[in-house]
């Protein structure tokens, strides 16, 4: 692996096709890699198709007025619609010059075409099946490379080594990752292929049990930095930051509540919303309106306020709610407004902010 000193190298500036609030946003180093994150990024999965059908019009909308908005930070994986999230992030890159944007995408889970499922309408339908190995991973990323049509990835994440979707198994599976899928990331890392390597996962201890026994650039943590859940802030985050591990929050919105708010369909990390959490986001939301401040905007918004997290990864699947997160983003939040969540965070028992 080449040098990762902490002498920070001269952020460069992502080229514009327009004037944009968001392109002036400075951009933050991921760890001590050489690549330079926009701080609002475009996750992928929801257009991927992995949460239910989008349409492939709507899909193209989202990715079109992400563009138009400013938005520079791509993000992706082959578990989405098993290789249709590539597909779709891909066709709307390709128009635009390789260096004028960041993309991202995974490994772990891969596809296998010869072998057809059809048991899943909204996705390509093809076989699913987790492959941590060095052969795999190599595999994986050249798989990635096809499906976008383009000729290198800036970070690439192993997915899902967690309990969640291992059980029992997830001691074998992290051991997979560690003498598998994590030195061939940099092999192709010293390869000039990939410029950060990491992991994409919602536990912090799986971040924390990797930092343990391997060498990361950057952890993408989906969920556990949020106005609802600052697990992360307690440990995690600053250890990474004593490490010049970079993290990407991903799932800002808790898979919702923090967008619609408190509502009879809001979901709370996929699961239907209870009582406990319902009355915290009316919390939040009472304290937002104090302030003249949205939710949506505080809780995009808020991830980026600890020196850690390098960029923030909302997944909306509409072009009305893309539009929606670009006006959040540059909704202004006066920092009583955090002050005053910090406050309450610690008097609901969360970790403190920072």
């Amino acid at each position: 692996m080449h040098d990762r000193g902490n002498e920070a190298p001269t952020a460069p500036t992502l080229a514009p096709t327009g004037p944009s609030a968001l392109q002036q946003a400075a951009p933050r180093r991921l760890g001590r890699t050489e690549l330079w994150m926009p701080p609002l990024g475009l996750g992928g999965a929801a257009i991927g198709n992995l949460h239910g059908a989008v349409a492939p019009e709507v899909a193209q909308g989202v990715l079109a007025g992400a563009w138009s908005g400013g938005v520079r930070y791509f993000d992706t994986a082959p578990l989405y619609g098993r290789g249709l999230g590539e597909l779709r992030v891909g066709a709307a890159l390709r128009e635009h010059p390789r260096d004028s944007f960041v993309l991202s995408s995974k490994v772990g889970w891969r596809t296998a075409p010869l072998q057809r499922d059809v048991a899943a309408p909204a996705a390509l339908p093809f076989a699913l099946h987790c492959d941590y190995s060095r052969e795999g991973t190599l595999r994986s990323v050249e798989d990635s490379l096809h499906r976008l049509g383009l000729e290198r990835l800036d970070a690439v994440f192993v997915h899902d080594v967690d309990p969640y979707n291992h059980g029992e198994a997830y001691p074998a599976k992290l051991r997979a990752v560690l003498e598998g899928a994590l030195p061939a990331l940099h092999e192709l890392r010293r390869a000039g292929l990939v410029r950060a390597v990491g992991v994409a996962v919602n536990s912090v201890e799986v971040c924390q049990d990797v930092l343990r026994e391997a060498t990361v650039d950057a952890f993408l943590l989906a969920g556990r930095y949020t106005l609802l859940d600052r697990s992360a802030g307690e440990q995690l985050l600053p250890e990474c930051a004593r490490r010049g591990v970079g993290v990407i929050l991903g799932a800002p919105f808790n898979t919702g509540v923090l967008a619609a708010g408190a509502t009879a369909h809001a979901r709370y990390n996929h699961r239907p919303l209870q009582a406990d959490i319902a009355a915290r986001v009316q919390r939040l939301q009472r304290a937002c309106e104090g302030h003249g401040v949205s939710l949506l905007a505080a809780a995009l918004q808020f991830p980026l306020t600890h020196p850690a997290i390098a960029a923030v990864l909302p997944g909306p699947h509409t072009p009305d709610q893309m539009r929606g997160v670009l006006a959040a983003f540059h909704e202004p939040v006066p920092q009583a407004l955090w002050d005053e969540l910090a406050l309450a965070a610690r008097d609901e028992g969360e970790p403190h902010a920072h």
